[in-house]
């Protein structure tokens, strides 16, 4: 008989990570991350054939990850280690063999990627700001292993979600000569950034093996702004050159077509707005001429990747979901490949795509796509969901601020009667500029949620991604204004289907899902409890935030021009209303929402005589990353839920 999911279940579910395909086979390889009740992740690369079978390929006593096939499809390059190592590139053939260690940096490797036509790698690693060199980075860690340092700077910025920026690391592009594994610095002398998170997005490799196209923040002075724009770097060293691009905020993602002829790149226009949605760009490297693609489509490219010489493959956010297209550079627009759930990661492979799928009811997949038709190839987790009684997510429409059509995704509990009364509990995105996808989510999960008791509701509000460029900028510089209207206009909706026990509702969420709880709890005392996790309260302190250009626009002024513009959507300047009962959690590492958030609202409850609780883990940042304290997250998320609302 299946059951309710729970906690424990996310973290034995397997984490089907993104497929790479092997060149010249119908085969893909894929890291499989597991964790063990010690709280340790072990990832192991599999090779997956488009019929579902599966081959393990890297031992499970090491972490494997970001795997690279070879162009002729022979070997994978990884990045490998155990412990606490420091990840290194790792080689090893696919038919069989030992991983080879090919690198020994200090700091370890980022990301690897092969050169076309040369036995040799590119490899993105980091090396200290102040100390380029390898040996001399390497004598730095040494010499500091068990001591901080301490960091001066007049960087603007200096922080980046959980880790420092200024006095510390910084990527430089490097060669790995396969034949004798000597490592050669592309860029010796690089003092800026090539990229902040995932760096597949920065760089790519010619398909002549002669030149580095990559993403570098040329802003003028540097760590002021942060804007990427493509260089690049002969495979031999050299200079590094600005490429001759049209103008633009922000440069991603750089692909050049398989005869080397064209590059396609992801341009953002308006500066210090992250939310700008993302135009393709066709580059002729010949004549360094260029045209927009997607200038006129009215959704944010992701994902690119070349099928042929004409022809790429992308994701976008639309309406909920996440979609795979093809686009025809000599002309039309982009072509859905797929229609439901969310699908991402594409891979151009033999007549089809390799990519991952997933949905609110199924945890990722890898799936392949052909001829529009879309088939699920792995089942890695199949026999856990067999146990589990998960629900399917409805999709609904209902009129909301300015007579808008919102859409929200609804989650019912096990067991659910419509003729039985349900407490209510709102899952809140953040972002803001983010949304609500038909996709499995690893911390904020509504089926674990649903299936403690609560009809859940996630509502894409005003503001949300992938409802086109308007709708996104909607909210500029009123946070609290229609996205507050849309969630109550949800309450409403819900209460109106009469299944919903108006005595018996809450509202939960992060980040800006987090500021929009606690901004509604000064507004209305409709919720009987309320959630509010690494949230923004006070949008003065946020000027303490890791990025702070943009600010300005989005919560409608800066404090030394005019402070009630500020303070007209702040939450903390309006705590008077405050009576909901409200869990605050926040991480000591979030520099992205920074700490004295969380505290700020916990001290002003409780000074007021509200309930509250505080949850603070010291070593967590915007997001509860370890199985441990996930675990004691979701426990205290339950308590308060429960104790307020049954």
């Amino acid at each position: 008989m299946p059951r309710p999911i729970t906690p424990e279940d996310l973290w034995r579910f397997k984490r089907v990570g993104q497929p790479e395909h092997i060149p010249n086979t119908t085969t893909a390889v894929v890291p499989i991350v597991t964790y063990d009740v010690e709280n340790e992740s072990h990832s192991v690369l599999h090779v997956v054939d488009r019929n579902g079978a599966t081959r393990q390929l890297t031992s499970s006593q090491r972490h494997a990850s970001a795997p690279a096939p070879s162009p002729e499809g022979g070997h994978v390059a990884f990045l490998s280690k155990s412990g606490d190592e420091k990840p290194q590139v790792h080689v090893m053939p696919l038919d069989g063999g030992e991983a080879r260690c090919v690198t020994d940096l200090p700091l370890g490797a980022r990301f690897v990627t092969w050169v076309p036509g040369r036995n040799a790698l590119i490899v993105a690693a980091s090396v200290m700001r102040d100390h380029p060199s390898v040996e001399a980075t390497a004598e730095i860690v040494e010499e500091n292993a068990d001591k901080k340092r301490p960091i001066v700077t007049e960087d603007r910025v200096f922080r980046h979600w959980k880790k420092w920026l200024a006095g510390h690391h910084v990527d430089h592009l490097f060669r790995v000569d396969l034949a004798d594994d000597v490592v050669t610095d592309l860029t010796p002398d690089l003092d800026r950034l090539i990229g902040l998170d995932e760096l597949e997005n920065s760089l790519t490799v010619t398909p002549d093996g002669g030149m580095v196209i990559f993403t570098l923040d040329a802003a003028d002075p540097a760590w002021d702004r942060i804007r990427f724009s493509l260089h690049t770097v002969s495979t031999d060293g050299g200079e590094i050159l600005r490429l001759a691009t049209g103008e633009s905020a922000q440069q991603t993602r750089p692909r050049v077509s398989p005869d080397g002829s064209i590059l396609i790149y992801g341009a953002q226009y308006e500066p210090d707005y992250y939310a700008d949605h993302v135009r393709l760009v066709e580059h002729h490297l010949a004549t360094s001429t260029e045209q927009i693609l997607t200038e006129h489509w009215d959704r944010s490219a992701a994902g690119w990747e070349f099928i042929n010489d004409s022809c790429i493959v992308l994701n976008a956010e639309d309406e909920g979901h996440v979609r795979l297209y093809t686009l025809d550079i000599e002309g039309g627009g982009p072509v859905p490949q797929t229609s439901t759930g969310s699908n991402h990661g594409a891979r151009p492979g033999v007549d089809c795509f390799w990519h991952r799928h997933e949905s609110m009811q199924e945890p990722p997949e890898i799936a392949i796509t052909a001829g529009g038709h879309t088939k699920k190839v792995t089942g890695f987790n199949d026999e856990a969901l067999a146990d589990l009684a998960l629900a399917h997510a409805e999709e609904i429409r209902f009129e909301a601020s300015e007579g808008a059509q919102i859409q929200a995704f609804i989650v019912e509990p096990p067991g659910f009667d419509n003729t039985r009364k349900w407490p209510l509990l709102h899952n809140v995105h953040g972002g803001p500029h983010n949304g609500v996808m038909d996709s499995w989510h690893w911390r904020w999960n509504t089926q674990v949620m649903a299936a403690a008791g609560y009809v859940v509701v996630s509502v894409n509000f005003h503001g949300s991604s992938s409802f086109g460029d308007a709708f996104a900028r909607s909210i500029h510089g009123a946070w609290g204004d229609m996205p507050a209207r849309d969630i109550e206009a949800a309450t409403d909706h819900m209460l109106s289907t009469g299944y919903v026990d108006e005595d018996r509702m809450a509202i939960a969420g992060g980040s800006y899902g987090g500021y929009l709880v606690s901004w509604l709890t000064t507004l209305t005392d409709r919720y009987a409890a309320s959630i509010c996790h690494a949230g923004v309260t006070d949008l003065l302190g946020q000027w303490a935030s890791d990025h702070t250009a943009g600010r300005d626009k989005a919560v409608g002024g800066v404090p030394w021009e005019d402070m009630d513009a500020v303070q007209r959507w702040s939450p903390m300047a309006h705590t008077h209303g405050i009576v909901t009962p409200t869990l605050v959690i926040h991480g000591e590492l979030d520099y992205r929402v920074v700490l004295t958030q969380g505290l700020v609202l916990y001290g002003a409850l409780k000074a007021k005589g509200v309930p509250a609780r505080l949850v603070y883990y010291p070593d967590e940042g915007h997001w509860i990353e370890t199985r441990e304290n996930a675990l004691h997250w979701w426990g205290e998320f339950h308590t308060w839920l429960d104790r307020w609302l049954v």
